[in-house]
């Protein structure tokens, strides 16, 4: 383990047991999970050093894939190289994924869940106010009282809240933006070898991805587009979901509309990283098969994406220039975050109820800070039963 930083000497056990249990009682998508690594650690048990944590968040915003999963494979690099980002990698989509299975078991076995809507109505309004405390947090610790940062980070906000979708080209602007303005490109000298290096690092999975053949008729389609959809979407969390629709609904048909918006509640009502749904998805065209080859095509290029450049992100990103371009990526990737706090508000706050439900969990979160989310999440769950029951009575 490299410790030149001044983080705290852990095991490899302790990481794969870490995203075990985040991956197990890890909800909220995105913009939680990847405060609930900040806050584990980065704060608590400092594992991780603050840079070596915005140079991961900056290298899953920048690369094609879910952002959860790429941060917690480059956790995993920090220390323990290929092997640590691997069994991190891992053991953060396996709880998920084997859940989903199940649900997808039972949802076929008896031709939907009507109590999931109901789990969903609940557990949806206290995500929100969850990942609102998150970004709360993360955007406090992240920006600070930088002028530029804070334009950077309102405008990426902004941008987000009004197209409802993330934009890579924004966050490469951002970093090149404070790059020039905090550490001007004369600083900067890299050999034609470096420069070869870092490139073929982010084109090679593109290669590699591109290459791919199918064997079986349905099981090739769900390869083929599965991996597509891993390694051309840009964007945290639901950012896959119109991606999806348009082929798993409307260019192939394996689900249709209903089966479709179960799934994504599915994704909403699971831990760990809301791309999981493919899993979900692959089930109910093919089986486990199809759930395995489903998860392992989106999940692969994300995990290319996240190892092959991440030793030049190790080795090149304390440079001031590097760490600049990081720095305004960084900031872009928070406000980003932050704005889709609001979308998703507006899609899972649909009443007065969901509301309330929402700012509770917040105020309960800020007042009693060591209360565990899946706690929270099992009472929004049961209270969105109830309130759905008396709902549907009136």
């Amino acid at each position: 383990m490299n410790k030149k930083d001044n983080t705290t000497a852990y095991s490899l056990r302790d990481l794969i047991l870490y995203f075990l249990k985040l991956g197990s009682l890890g909800f909220g998508g995105p913009v939680a999970l990847t405060g609930y690594m900040h806050r584990d650690l980065v704060e608590k048990r400092k594992w991780i050093s603050e840079e070596d944590y915005r140079e991961g968040l900056a290298l899953a915003q920048l690369a094609p894939g879910p952002l959860a999963a790429q941060l917690g494979i480059y956790m995993g690099y920090v220390h323990y190289s290929v092997l640590g980002a691997t069994l991190a990698g891992l053991a953060f989509i396996l709880p998920s994924f084997l859940l989903v299975v199940l649900l997808g078991f039972i949802y076929t076995t008896w031709e939907g869940i009507p109590l999931m809507q109901s789990v969903f109505y609940g557990v949806a309004a206290a995500v929100i106010g969850i990942i609102a405390m998150s970004s709360y947090k993360l955007t406090k610790k992240s920006i600070g009282s930088d002028k530029i940062l804070i334009s950077i980070y309102l405008i990426a906000a902004t941008y987000t809240v009004w197209k409802e979708t993330e934009n890579v080209l924004l966050f490469l602007g951002a970093g090149i933006v404070y790059w020039l303005l905090k550490a001007p490109p004369q600083r900067i000298s890299f050999s034609k070898k470096q420069t070869s290096d870092v490139a073929r690092s982010f084109s090679f999975p593109l290669l590699l991805t591109a290459s791919v053949q199918h064997s079986g008729k349905t099981l090739g389609q769900i390869l083929l587009y599965f991996t597509k959809a891993g390694a051309l979407v840009f964007g945290s969390g639901l950012a896959i979901v119109p991606f999806l629709y348009g082929g798993v609904v409307k260019e192939y048909g394996w689900l249709n509309e209903q089966e479709f918006m179960d799934a994504v509640a599915v994704a909403m009502i699971t831990p760990g990283p809301v791309v999981i749904t493919v899993g979900f998805i692959g089930f109910l065209v093919a089986g486990f098969p199809g759930a395995c080859v489903a998860a392992f095509a989106t999940f692969f290029p994300s995990y290319l994406f996240t190892v092959l450049p991440a030793p030049y992100f190790r080795k090149y990103g304390k440079h001031p220039g590097i760490k600049a371009f990081v720095d305004g990526v960084t900031a872009a990737a928070v406000g980003a975050i932050s704005g889709a706090v609001i979308v998703l508000g507006k899609r899972s706050l649909t009443d007065a109820y969901t509301v309330g439900i929402a700012l509770l969990t917040a105020l309960v979160l800020w007042r009693f800070k060591k209360i565990s989310e899946p706690v929270i999440i099992l009472i929004a769950a049961l209270v969105g039963i109830l309130l759905r029951s008396v709902i549907n009575h009136q």
